[in-house]
């Protein structure tokens, strides 16, 4: 077996770099065609339809999210999922043609997370593995996860919600970054809710017939601005417990008229899941608090909810390695000068980018709904440079590289190291036996439950009249 794993090895890496034109015209074509969240009609298709031509098995609106997808390949275990990720952002579009801020349409979506790669990357991988079990006669199950939405954390708490997330064995991903780190780490919980006042409207001459649903919502701003210092701070820097809100709607736009209906949008993170939940539930009442005290009646909507991220060390490891093995990116000199000349006119110290890989440990990571995937098996995350260093992120710069050829190397190394890895636990069973082990000993007797509402769905149509602006 080990001789073959090894020609198997040699295979997928000989394909991976064989096959790469193919893949950058994918990811070109998902970044000159930016989709934002639930919107990514185009972009999901795109992907679809290169893994149905490779032979995948594809279901698509999943979960009743129209731009959702699962493409399976094979049959039994070890049932190996991979992620995949193609919604694009708000306000980010940008030339290729600058290497400062020029946007291609003003206010338009651009792919500022590097979501047209990481989508692409997971795809690629997938095949990869495809044509090695079909060359070496390899069983097991490869899964392609088309997950909408993670800008907004919606899609992996529905496709969780729905069932979509039982069954696999491991689960591995990536995400593009300024810096090269592949950890056991964590990241934290989150929640999304808007709580919805109504109150009656009155003449500003006469307040008194009126009950202002602003004045509670503004109550409710107050109260849990006085509740932040009684809840727990986290772990400073990389998983404080916040909260962030704002008032989305604030009633009748005339200062002479009480306002009947404001909506409060309140987002949370907290380092877990039961912290997270407390806090939910401690700013429920504050807005409680805030209606009681006004007269007027409060709703609280949940657009959203994830868990704290499980880590995996084994998983981790080994997909670590394997990046080694394959190869992390290496710029050319010219790239170096264009990412320098993007941290100048950032404002930032001008080092270039990041070409080694930062040290093996656990700590935290960006909050992403992908932990959504590690309380239904060990799941392992790939963070590959391919935009400036130290520049931030959501912004133009990485906009523009995920268009650039630093974007591609980054495509490339992300499914080299994680088509190698999903061919390592086809072939070795001791090493998904680890991973299972130390993914049970965290879990500790806890098993995955939706924290959406049994009756909520999908909000389909989000983003759905901004993004009709902006189609081509």
């Amino acid at each position: 077996m080990k001789n073959k794993q090894n020609d198997a090895r040699a295979f997928i890496t000989n394909w991976n770099k064989e096959n790469a034109q193919v893949y950058y015209d994918v990811a070109d074509q998902l970044w000159t065609n930016p989709e934002l969240p639930m919107q990514e009609y185009s972009s999901s298709a795109a992907l679809v339809k290169v893994l149905d031509e490779a032979g995948f098995d594809v279901d698509t609106g999943v979960a009743g999210m129209p731009t959702a997808f699962i493409a399976s390949y094979g049959s039994g275990r070890p049932v190996i999922g991979i992620n995949a990720e193609y919604d694009a952002l708000p306000g980010l579009s940008q030339s290729l043609e600058s290497l400062d801020k020029e946007p291609i349409v003003q206010g338009g979506p651009g792919h500022g997370c590097g979501h047209n790669l990481l989508g692409t990357a997971g795809v690629k991988a997938a095949i990869a593995v495809k044509n090695a079990m079909c060359e070496f006669d390899l069983s097991g199950t490869i899964r392609v996860i088309g997950a909408p939405a993670e800008e907004l954390c919606l899609g992996k708490p529905y496709l969780g919600k729905a069932g979509y997330l039982d069954g696999y064995d491991a689960i591995l991903d990536w995400h593009p970054d300024f810096a090269n780190y592949i950890n056991y780490d964590t990241c934290q919980s989150f929640f999304s809710a808007k709580f919805h006042f109504t109150g009656r409207t009155a003449h500003g001459n006469a307040p008194w017939n009126g009950r202002s649903a602003l004045d509670a919502a503004m109550l409710q701003a107050h109260a849990v601005e006085m509740l932040r210092e009684h809840i727990y701070p986290g772990n400073a820097p990389n998983a404080t417990n916040t909260i962030n809100y704002t008032f989305t709607t604030c009633g009748p736009e005339i200062a002479n008229v009480v306002p009947d209906y404001t909506t409060a949008w309140y987002t949370g993170r907290f380092a877990t899941t039961e912290e997270m939940l407390d806090g939910l539930e401690r700013i429920t009442k504050c807005a409680r608090a805030g209606a009681l005290a006004t007269d007027t009646e409060v709703e609280r909507e949940i657009i959203t909810m994830t868990h704290h991220k499980i880590p995996n060390k084994v998983l981790a490891e080994r997909l670590r390695a394997n990046a080694f093995e394959f190869g992390l990116p290496r710029f050319t000199e010219e790239e170096q000068e264009k990412a320098k000349t993007i941290q100048r006119n950032l404002g930032v110290e001008e080092v270039g980018m990041h070409t080694d890989i930062l040290p093996f440990e656990g700590g935290w990571s960006g909050l992403c709904d992908t932990s959504e995937y590690s309380w239904n098996a060990p799941y392992a995350t790939a963070w590959i440079a391919m935009a400036p260093y130290n520049c931030g992120w959501h912004n133009w710069a990485v906009t523009r590289c995920s268009g650039d050829s630093m974007g591609k190397k980054a495509l490339d190394a992300a499914a080299g190291a994680i088509s190698l890895t999903a061919l390592d636990i086809l072939c070795e069973p001791d090493l998904i036996k680890g991973a299972k082990e130390e993914w049970e000993e965290r879990m500790d007797g806890k098993s995955y439950e939706s924290l959406l509402e049994e009756n909520m769905t999908p909000p389909v149509e989000l983003n759905q009249d901004t993004m009709e602006k902006y189609r081509q």
